[in-house]
């Protein structure tokens, strides 16, 4: 059972860790230039969500149905499901979009040699800025959840 513990634990960081990052990465005051290798290498860190998040779900079942935890009602389990959820319509239906638009504008070739995002661009990389501060803050969230179980 420590070994499902362990694999949950690190998934769970894996799953949601990225989510963290993306602040550094989505940051206001980037040169196109700068935009385009953080977009490039937030692409990389999708990878880890994907992967993490599934395997946290999967593993965090096979806990509550292996050991007496209580019921599936219970308020830390069913906020830690509905933050994860949260997490991911935020992310998915957010971010994601934000940053492929913004993707589309500083790989676009017309684009390549500008100096400075225009207004529309930092809109777009103001809203996926904000929308990480709303994930990272349930990510968090969702951690106390799984650390103190309240």
């Amino acid at each position: 059972m420590q070994w499902l513990v362990l694999i949950h634990v690190l998934s769970a960081i894996m799953g949601i860790g990225p989510t963290f990052f993306g602040h550094v990465l989505v940051r206001f005051n980037q040169t196109p230039e700068q935009l385009r290798h953080s977009l490039k290498l937030a692409g990389r860190l999708d990878f880890f969500p994907k992967v993490g998040g599934s395997l946290a779900v999967i593993t965090g079942i096979l806990l509550i149905v292996l050991n007496d935890y209580g019921t599936f009602t219970q308020l830390w389990l069913v906020g830690s499901l509905v933050l994860y959820v949260l997490i991911q319509i935020v992310v998915i239906g957010f971010v994601a979009p934000s940053q492929k638009r913004l993707a589309q504008w500083v790989f676009d070739e017309a684009n390549l040699n500008k100096s400075e995002l225009p207004w529309e661009q930092r809109r777009i990389l103001a809203k996926a800025n904000s929308m990480l501060y709303v994930a990272s803050s349930m990510g968090l969230v969702l951690f106390v959840f799984m650390i103190l179980k309240p």
